[in-house]
């Protein structure tokens, strides 16, 4: 392996993405590999990883490739700006502030339909514990 680069089945490894999922997303656009090995194989870096574990994270959301990309886009372009010494531009930070708040809704559902799941799953543990013994527990 070529120093400090690794092979997509390390970084499979080490994103919990499988290989497929780091193909799909380098078709779709939102990460490429730093460069190849002499022997054609794709070769990430940590960076690469890094924006390969901020995808991971977006899934969950259910943000769209597109939306993925537009999030990956701006941040790379705030992140420009802030090693260039620039002011990041105030239409940048509202799409950052909207992309925020798209994701604080979507983690609030999350955190909804993880309640109700527990909720069930209190119910289903009482009705087993019903069941199995009838004499003990009274309604």
């Amino acid at each position: 392996m070529t120093e400090g680069r690794m092979q997509i089945g390390e970084v499979a490894e080490r994103t919990g993405l499988s290989v497929r999922t780091i193909r799909f997303y380098e078709e779709s656009g939102l990460v490429a590999p730093s460069t190849r090995s002499p022997g054609g194989f794709r070769l990430y870096s940590d960076d690469d990883v890094a924006r390969l574990e901020l995808i991971r994270r977006l899934k969950p959301l259910d943000f769209t490739i597109e939306e993925m990309r537009e999030v990956l886009l701006l941040l790379d372009e705030l992140v420009d700006r802030l090693h260039s010494a620039g002011e990041p531009r105030p239409e940048l930070l509202e799409r950052l502030a909207m992309y925020r708040e798209l994701a604080d809704q979507r983690v609030a559902a999350l955190h909804a339909r993880w309640s109700n799941a527990a909720e069930f799953a209190a119910h289903l543990r009482g009705q087993e514990e019903r069941l199995r013994h009838p004499g003990r527990i009274r309604s």
